[in-house]
């Protein structure tokens, strides 16, 4: 295992209690080999990180996504905690190589297990919960999930919305929502795309993002929520 210092430098955190952190990184095949440890492994910290990560990661989609529904929350949270999401993160800042465990584990390529990745994830959570509280850990969290946040609520909302609508467009009209891009405006650093969907002749939702797919996503939403309610202008 590299030195607990250097992991500190990479959260850009300071333990009072480094132990704490320590045991984050210890898989139980290395108390298996190695009995007398008294830290123990991590797998307490795994299950109580699981949790925080859950509740922030619920909070955050609850505040920032007010537009969407509890099965589409449902579903996001699932994609952002899961186990393969956990292990690019566990990736991206060099996990692995902090990870203490048993020979055996080991020589099968456990330090890049998904399984293990991703549970010293949810302890090294864990210990940044229980040393600084919610309110550090939560913005840890933010900054880790970056760019697995934006990719995973960008493109979940456009693969459900689009599909959810014409799966609604097919059953009731027997034809596929046509998606025409209306306006496309500002810099190139800072574009807005305004999209209209088409269903039967008629214009029957519209939307802007910063790409196509995103404004594809806002014209999909607002039509299921016209159909829903009725909508026959």
């Amino acid at each position: 295992m590299r030195d607990i210092k250097e992991l500190q430098q990479t959260l850009g955190l300071s333990f009072s209690h480094p132990a704490l952190l320590e045991q984050a990184m210890v898989h139980s095949s290395y108390i298996n080999e190695n009995p007398t440890r008294a830290a123990g492994h991590n797998e307490r910290l795994e299950f109580l990180g699981d949790a925080v990560l859950g509740f922030i990661i619920a909070d955050r989609l609850f505040k920032e996504h007010p537009d969407i529904g509890e099965g589409d929350m449902t579903r996001l949270r699932a994609a952002l905690v899961r186990g393969e999401t956990l292990a690019r993160i566990a990736n991206q800042i060099g996990l692995g190589s902090h990870l203490l465990m048993g020979k055996g584990e080991e020589s099968t390529g456990g330090k890049n297990k998904v399984a293990n990745l991703a549970g010293a994830m949810e302890a090294l959570i864990a210990a940044v919960y229980l040393e600084f509280g919610i309110t550090t850990t939560g913005d840890l969290v933010t900054r880790l999930y970056s760019v697995e946040w934006e990719e995973l609520t960008s493109r979940g909302a456009v693969a459900d919305y689009k599909s959810r609508l014409q799966e609604v467009v097919q059953s009731k009209y027997q034809e596929i929502p046509l998606y025409r891009l209306i306006s496309e405006t500002g810099p190139d650093h800072d574009k807005q795309f305004r999209v209209e969907v088409i269903v039967n002749a008629r214009v029957i939702g519209s939307g802007t993002g910063k790409s196509k797919k995103m404004a594809e996503t806002e014209a999909a939403r607002e039509a299921l929520q016209r159909l829903a309610v009725g909508f026959t202008e």
